[in-house]
């Protein structure tokens, strides 16, 4: 099965407020993070080619839960709660960041984190936080410049060479793609990252 096929077969499996709430710690897990509003659910809608698979909104911090996808019986993508800026309660924040935490920390079925930057405002404090942690934890780490349509290609060549630079004193296995959802740019490349990590390289025809 090609790549566009299998990641368009994702369907939503379940949301849960804790990984004790989750489903099984089994097969394998690509995470999604990033800040508050850097596109995550708009990736894995675009990744999937699906338009309302994972909920979008324009606030910021409206994913507050860990959503899991299914993409065959061992294969699952997750949206993580957006950490960083967020319009709500400190309590309902603190909760929230909690578990994504717990999930970073403790989940074996992890095998890789996207995380995606919005390419105008890349590398900060928590983004920084999160590389170092898929460092300390040795594990692949795909960056994702989010909404590169918002600028020009000189631009956004130079801030991925800026990333790319910073991964590479990373001792794990890293790199960075320039990402655009509303213009479905950099989804072929996204595909080999995750049939990599999903151990689909030897079998899977990539179509962007």
């Amino acid at each position: 099965m090609n790549s566009q096929a299998f990641y368009q077969g994702a369907s939503f499996l379940t949301s849960a407020s804790s990984i004790a709430n989750g489903p099984p710690d089994e097969g394998m897990e690509v995470a999604f993070a990033g800040r508050s509003n850097a596109g995550k659910s708009s990736a894995i809608n675009a990744l999937c080619h699906q338009k309302a698979l994972a909920r979008t909104s324009r606030t910021p911090g409206r994913t507050q839960l860990i959503n899991y996808f299914a993409l065959d019986e061992a294969r699952k993508l997750v949206d993580l709660p957006g950490y960083g800026y967020a319009k709500v309660a400190a309590s309902v924040k603190n909760a929230w960041q909690a578990s994504l935490s717990e999930y970073l920390e403790v989940r074996a079925s992890l095998c890789g984190v996207v995380l995606l930057m919005d390419v105008r405002h890349p590398l900060k404090e928590y983004d920084r936080h999160m590389l170092d942690w898929c460092a300390r934890r040795e594990l692949p780490v795909c960056v994702l410049l989010t909404k590169a349509d918002k600028l020009k290609r000189g631009p956004g060549l130079n801030v991925l060479r800026a990333v790319e630079k910073e991964l590479q004193a990373l001792p794990v296995e890293s790199e960075a793609i320039l990402f655009s959802a509303l213009k479905h740019s950099g989804i072929s490349e996204a595909y080999r990252v995750l049939d990599r990590w999903f151990g689909r390289d030897g079998d899977a025809t990539r179509d962007a």
